[in-house]
């Protein structure tokens, strides 16, 4: 029988800190010990057992708020604590500070937050804050419903990020080599502020429904081709839709460079059927744009 744990082991305020943390409704996942990246597997090293006997989950997927699994976990090691965001129902904004190569006197991300209140004429905002290990700040809301809110880095400002879906932060309790994470400001998480909310989720760009080409332009086959491939897309699950959208568009290049297909329409079908599927636009145009222009090149064709 094992023994049990007692108040010397260093995991067991790590494993407070993951319940504590559970118990505010937040998804909580293991880091590895005195560092800042998951400490489960990847999906490359993935033995398709337990949790991913169905195909592999991520670190946001298989986040928890179960005391159990927790405890479980926590017991054995002295894992740092990270927050799923996206679960969790949080949008954290994260205020850096500069780096060392950055000009001395540099704004850190604090001040240029403040700079952002002052604009909108909106008091620094009163929620639960955490210090983070280099000086910083990671400023907690929550998540409004209905909106589905990712990552951005510097989209509001320099040395200021946001943490949503697809992201997570250290949570207070945890300790790295450069410091460690404590609470500043115990207050209520505060709901995310409008300005903020406008700041970070600008008006959608009009996307009107793609026209096909007419059939003696590209006839019935590659109609059908673009068709099916943007409903694999759209319809791909997570964990694959990067992959597919590549795929897709590398079939589809074909057709673009045999003159089947208007280059304009498969690029705008493709994005439109990645941000369906929950890509970002950021996520969706690079990967599209790249493999269609290889599959163009490699086809005979004209890379756009």
């Amino acid at each position: 029988m094992s023994a049990p744990l007692t108040m010397d082991l260093p995991q067991v305020p790590l494993l407070a800190a993951a319940l504590a943390a559970a118990d505010r409704g937040w998804h909580v996942h293991p880091l590895r010990p005195g560092a800042k990246t998951p400490a489960l597997h990847g999906e490359e090293r993935c033995p398709r057992t337990g949790e991913c006997a169905g195909g592999h989950r991520k670190w946001e997927q298989r986040a928890t708020t179960d005391p159990t699994r927790i405890e479980r976990c926590w017991t054995h090691a002295p894992y740092n604590v990270g927050i799923a965001t996206g679960p969790a129902g949080l949008l954290v904004v994260d205020l850096d500070m500069p780096k060392d190569k950055d000009e001395k006197g540099a704004p850190d991300g604090a001040n240029c937050f403040l700079a952002l209140c002052e604009r909108a004429g909106q008091p620094w905002p009163t929620t639960y804050t955490v210090r983070s290990a280099r000086g910083g700040q990671h400023l907690y809301f929550a998540a409004p419903d209905g909106v589905r809110l990712h990552n951005t880095a510097g989209k509001l400002g320099a040395l200021i990020d946001t943490r949503a879906w697809g992201g997570y932060v250290v949570a207070a309790g945890s300790t790295t080599a450069t410091g460690d994470y404590h609470v500043v400001a115990d207050a209520p998480v505060a709901d995310l502020p409008a300005w903020l909310l406008a700041a970070l989720t600008p008006p959608p760009r009009a996307r009107g429904p793609v026209t096909l080409p007419s059939p003696g332009r590209a006839g019935a086959y590659a109609q059908a081709a673009l068709r099916n491939e943007t409903d694999s897309v759209r319809h791909a699950p997570e964990g694959t839709r990067n992959r597919t959208l590549v795929r897709a568009a590398r079939a589809l290049g074909r057709l673009v460079a045999s003159g089947d297909l208007p280059h304009a329409v498969v690029e705008e079908a493709l994005n439109g059927a990645g941000e369906a599927a929950g890509l970002t636009e950021r996520e969706c145009r690079p990967a599209v744009t790249s493999a269609l222009n290889w599959s163009i090149s490699h086809n005979g064709g004209t890379a756009a």
